[in-house]
């Protein structure tokens, strides 16, 4: 399969390397400035757990093949978009009408209406997914983990003959795959805890402090956090059963700092995704975009409010 990488990021040149060892053939589409700043390669320190939940640990020098023009005349059979949320926009602008027959992947976080995202491209050419990765760059390193699944998710209807071809690809790649069939839900929930997280890491200046993660004031925090939410997932029509992110809430603090602890402690690839994130800004947009929401439907977020200084500058 030829594949086209939109943007050389954390999600996109983990899947890329681990596609491009499986036979399939990898490219990233860059903007032009971004050719000399990233180079010929790219240097990766990442955990592969796709065959061990522990990791494999990666350290390569990796040649990737940049690309800084895309026009309607390619041959690619499967576009990969997977951006921060708020460059989501601009990258379908910019693919509208690049498409031609491939398929495009959208890995992505959302908080604003997927479809209605996504409305200037063929909706029959779509599918619909989250990556099971996560860490950040250094400079030209990138520290990170690689997870063995992924979730390929659909608003109500059934799989298309895209959405198995695409499946088809991460099994061969060695991923499991997590099904959605209200994948609006399923992502809503995954953003809204990350903002509930974010919020307590900004304390932190963004950065996720190793000692922090394992106290139960850290993740009583966040809990409070997620729920003083809770309103805001009601208000959109979000099915709170839709996802398991949302099942933290119902569990102790103190559990959750004890189930940390041998985390970080027995687990480097999942230690690997929450403290190499190398972009603070992404994660105060998490905390900017639901006091947004909840100021448009009028629901007070006393917790957020009182922080705002930790992700509004």
């Amino acid at each position: 399969m030829k594949i086209l990488m939109f943007g050389r990021g954390v999600i996109s040149t983990q899947y890329a390397w681990a596609f491009e060892k499986n036979g399939h053939t990898v490219e990233f589409y860059v903007r032009k400035e971004r050719i000399a700043e990233y180079g010929e390669s790219v240097s990766l320190n990442i955990y592969d757990a796709r065959k061990k939940i522990r990791g494999i640990l990666i350290n390569e020098n990796w040649k990737i093949k940049l690309r800084d023009d895309l026009n309607a005349q390619h041959d690619y059979d499967l576009i990969i978009v997977s951006v921060q949320h708020y460059n989501f926009k601009n990258a379908i602008d910019f693919l509208a009408d690049k498409i031609e027959n491939a398929t495009v992947l959208v890995f992505n976080n959302f908080w604003d209406e997927p479809k209605e995202l996504v409305s200037k491209l063929y909706v029959d050419q779509l599918v619909w997914g989250f990556p099971g990765a996560g860490g950040g760059f250094d400079k030209n390193v990138l520290n990170g983990a690689l997870m063995g699944m992924v979730t390929i998710g659909t608003f109500g209807n059934d799989y298309t003959q895209r959405d198995r071809d695409v499946m088809d690809l991460f099994k061969s790649t060695g991923f499991k795959i997590t099904e959605s069939k209200d994948f609006r839900s399923w992502l809503f929930s995954h953003f809204f805890l990350n903002a509930a997280i974010h919020l307590e890491s900004m304390r932190y200046n963004g950065m996720m402090p190793l000692a922090d993660l394992q106290t139960t004031k850290f993740w009583r925090n966040v809990i409070l956090n997620a729920k003083e939410l809770l309103p805001l997932l009601k208000a959109r029509n979000v099915d709170l059963k839709a996802s398991t992110d949302l099942k933290l809430l119902n569990i102790s603090p103190f559990i959750v700092s004890i189930v940390m602890k041998y985390v970080i402690r027995f687990l480097p690839s999942i230690r690997q995704v929450f403290t190499e994130h190398s972009n603070p800004y992404e994660l105060k947009s998490y905390c900017k975009d639901v006091v947004a929401k909840a100021e448009e439907l009028k629901i007070k977020l006393p917790r957020y409010e009182k922080n705002k200084n930790l992700f509004i500058s």
